[in-house]
């Protein structure tokens, strides 16, 4: 294994231009080991020192619930979203204590609250496995290179985290072009210490969700403990009270999920024509079902909230998505630099576009055919792919406990190289966290999700009658719903903990409703899931691969890969938007947002906490609240710092705006995409003179 060393060239502004028609000087999701140091330097005068990278990455760290945070103190606090911590602040609540929607401020260390089953990762080492690998997958014929693969992967994760005790990931980059090993410290005993109120976290409420100008407070605070005592970090990052100036470069360091940047036009229009279609569907589906749940009262809206809003959210992030898609623009950017690569001439010169099969360059067969034949596969099997195997016909948590433990017991009859993925060595501590979380489960909410998700079932799988049989047992969706979860002793930690304890016997021998029901269906979901991955995922990363060469015999390999839920550096400046009709500042500040409640006649969801008002006098009300910036990102972002050249938190990314939905596609700052940040001199007024939370920012940044 050899570490990856710092290098950047030009060549990734020719991808840009063939890709979109020009280049942005902000575009990019870089990984650590690749950063643009030399644009930085020629397009704002801007060198880190040595050692910058290093403790901006060691200070960052990533949610296993999903999204991003940094150390913000040498006594290990930690900033994030509102957002993110909402599966914790959901797991806290009971009916008595309502700090999802209330709040909550732990006084002193003893009062902090422990998250149920929260991991974070920070990472400490990349290391380039692209050469082992590729070694492992070349030794093999074409039929046999996905176990090979599968193989060399678990191998070198196993050999890892037994050598180094930290967390190992594999993770591949363009798309099966190189594989890079992640090494994480992981940090399992994590405690809430302060987040505000649901209404001004997330103040607006859908109609403003990715929408600017917004005035939202979407922060938390949690403390890392080791052995009992809060943990001594040493690298965290300082906090400038002041924030920055309009126009000034900032960095964003965090974990966008997904980007599909580097995607065929066929495999774009997958997704617009397929994937995104069935996915708004299926979450409009879920959101009317929550709706109705939390309409019965308020405890049902509290045990309902974390995921109606998380719906809600998908459900019109996903929406601006698909219209991005819809932009003719971007096919023609996008087959204009296929041509270019593909063929090498223009649109204009190539004639039989697109389709022309046989050789390109020195590959024996065209890896665009590959990938065009692979989504018409992907077509067929898509929405049982989505149902049966990614879980869209059993929604319940219960089912996912289920479902678990039969795969955990039947994984661990094979050797570790021959496991799915998620079941290997390597990650079975972070999957018995979740498995065996306390977290509450609530039988009703349970029921509610469960019913409409077997009507779904019902509905798209007619052809597959053996499926129905074993998922409905003969009765309807809400007399099996009922069933199964009456039938269940999966909400106690302990019962999981037996069942684990017997193996794959004890599988064999339950009678617990859910993990028969795991069982039964489990042949019929591993089938699909092979078909997907042989048919489909191998065919393309092995075409993947195959462009990607040519990528980089075109324009050498200092480019940035698509998103993959790891760390990356982005920059940009602190912009507004000025398209010609519109000019937006790129400020908020707490005024306006007393402003825009008033505007809105104090109606929710424009209706600012009682704190708020409260407090309202002893407010400096021109301090500003949230900004807009141009640094690249996506969803996994959120809760990522923003800093500035000296490393100093100056905001905290919690949103974009709709333009900029369409990064996972393309960057978009050029048609006003921003990115949406609460300003660091917000938060401090709001903890010290809102929230009586003055010994916590006191900690920021020291």
């Amino acid at each position: 294994m050899r570490k990856l060393s710092s290098s950047f060239d030009f060549g990734w502004l020719l991808i840009v231009a063939l890709a979109f028609g020009h280049a942005s000087a902000d575009e990019g999701m870089w990984v650590y080991n690749q950063l643009p140091t030399k644009i930085l330097k020629e397009r704002y005068g801007f060198e880190p020192p040595a050692g910058w990278a290093e403790h901006l990455m060691r200070s960052s760290v990533r949610f296993n619930s999903g999204g991003s945070g940094s150390f913000v103190s040498s006594t290990g606090l930690v900033l994030t979203n509102h957002h993110v911590a909402a599966d914790t602040l959901a797991k806290i609540s009971t009916a008595e204590h309502n700090y999802y929607r209330d709040g909550f401020l732990a006084k002193t260390n003893a009062d902090e609250v422990p998250a149920p089953d929260l991991e974070l990762n920070q990472l400490v080492e990349i290391v380039d496995v692209t050469d082992r690998i590729n070694k492992a997958v070349a030794a093999e014929p074409a039929d046999k290179a996905q176990a090979a693969r599968h193989a060399a992967i678990a191998t070198i994760e196993k050999e890892s985290t037994e050598q180094t005790k930290l967390r190992s990931d594999v993770v591949t980059l363009f798309q099966g072009g190189a594989y890079h090993l992640y090494r994480y410290k992981k940090y399992t005993d994590v405690r809430l210490a302060f987040a505000p109120e649901f209404s001004i976290a997330f103040f607006g409420g859908d109609a403003d969700n990715f929408e600017f100008p917004r005035h939202d407070l979407d922060m938390a605070l949690f403390r890392v403990y080791e052995n009992g005592q809060p943990v001594k970090i040493e690298h965290f990052l300082k906090w400038s009270a002041k924030g920055a100036a309009d126009g000034e470069l900032i960095f964003v360091s965090g974990h966008p999920a997904r980007t599909s940047r580097l995607l065929t036009v066929d495999a774009l229009k997958f997704q617009r024509d397929i994937r995104f279609p069935a996915l708004v569907n299926l979450l409009r589906r879920r959101e009317i079902l929550l709706q109705q749940f939390a309409a019965d009262g308020e405890e049902f809206a509290r045990r309902a909230k974390k995921d109606l809003f998380g719906v809600q959210n998908s459900r019109k992030r996903s929406v601006g998505q698909m219209q991005s898609l819809h932009d003719p623009r971007l096919f023609d950017s996008k087959r204009a630099a296929e041509v270019e690569l593909r063929f090498g001439g223009s649109v204009g010169q190539v004639s039989n576009l697109p389709g022309r099969s046989g050789q390109v360059g020195n590959l024996p067969h065209d890896p665009w055919d590959r990938i065009a034949a692979a989504n018409e596969h992907h077509a067929h099997l898509f929405k049982r792919h989505m149902l049966l195997e990614t879980g869209a016909g059993f929604y319940s948590d219960l089912f996912g406990i289920a479902r678990s433990l039969v795969r955990m017991a039947a994984e661990d009859e094979k050797p570790n190289e021959k496991r799915l993925a998620e079941y290997r060595d390597s990650g079975r501590e972070s999957l018995k966290r979740k498995v065996f979380s306390p977290a509450p489960i609530y039988e009703d909410l349970e029921r509610a999700k469960l019913t409409d998700s077997l009507a779904l079932l019902l509905e798209e799988l007619q052809h597959e009658p053996d499926v129905l049989q074993k998922a409905l047992a003969g009765k309807g969706p809400v007399a099996r719903a009922a069933e199964l979860v009456n039938g269940t002793k999966l909400k106690d930690v302990d019962e999981r903990k037996r069942i684990e304890a017997g193996g794959w016997k004890g599988i064999e021998l339950s009678t617990d409703s859910m993990i028969v029901l795991a069982r039964d269906i489990d042949e019929r979901a591993r089938l699909i899931r092979k078909e997907f991955e042989t048919s489909v995922e191998e065919s393309e990363r092995q075409a993947y691969g195959e462009i990607a060469k040519l990528r980089f015999a075109k324009f050498g390999t200092s480019v940035y890969p698509d998103a993959t839920f790891t760390l990356r550096l982005a920059f940009g400046t602190v912009k507004g938007i000025d398209d010609g009709d519109t000019k937006i500042s790129a400020w908020t500040t707490m005024a306006e947002a007393f402003e825009h409640e008033a505007s809105h006649g104090s109606q929710e969801p424009w209706k600012l906490p009682r704190s708020w008002h409260d407090r309202k006098a002893k407010l400096e009300l021109a301090t500003p609240l949230n900004f807009a910036g141009t640094a690249d990102g996506v969803g996994g972002n959120s809760g990522s710092p923003v800093v500035n050249r000296a490393g100093e938190v100056v905001g905290l990314i919690f949103d974009s705006n709709i333009p900029a939905l369409a990064n996972e596609f393309r960057h978009s700052s050029d048609v006003g995409g921003r990115s949406i940040s609460v300003h660091s001199a917000g938060m401090l007024e709001a903890m010290r003179k809102i929230y009586d939370a003055g010994k916590l920012a006191d900690e920021l940044g020291r």
